[in-house]
């Protein structure tokens, strides 16, 4: 069972991003369904977007400009995507660390 996972730190305040909006798809024959949505929760995290994610390209979605709208705070990305392959390994947790003019992702556990 492979498990799809995120959290979102906002570099800036220095704390957990909450009540981002995350979509997670996955390409099908060269089109992307929806596999889940979701918020991000008080500690920025979203631990089961996806619990039994079979092999293939999957894309998660933040709604960064909505977060930062929130927050009146301006930024250059009104959201951000990040594709990844999902291929034999039992958990994916992409992390996103997020400020308003920049951002870094990697593969964490």
């Amino acid at each position: 069972m492979r498990r799809i996972s995120t959290h979102v730190l906002d570099v800036v305040m220095g704390k957990p991003a909450a009540g981002i909006a995350v979509r997670l798809e996955k390409d099908e024959n060269s089109a992307w369904t929806v596999v889940g949505n979701a918020a991000t929760d008080m500690d920025g995290r979203f631990l089961a977007l996806a619990s039994n994610a079979g092999d293939g390209l999957y894309r998660l979605t933040f709604a960064t400009g909505d977060y930062f709208g929130q927050l009146s705070r301006k930024t250059i990305y009104p959201e951000i995507s990040i594709t990844f392959r999902c291929a034999g390994e039992e958990h994916y947790h992409l992390p996103l660390l997020l400020s308003d003019n920049s951002y870094t992702t990697y593969r964490g556990s």
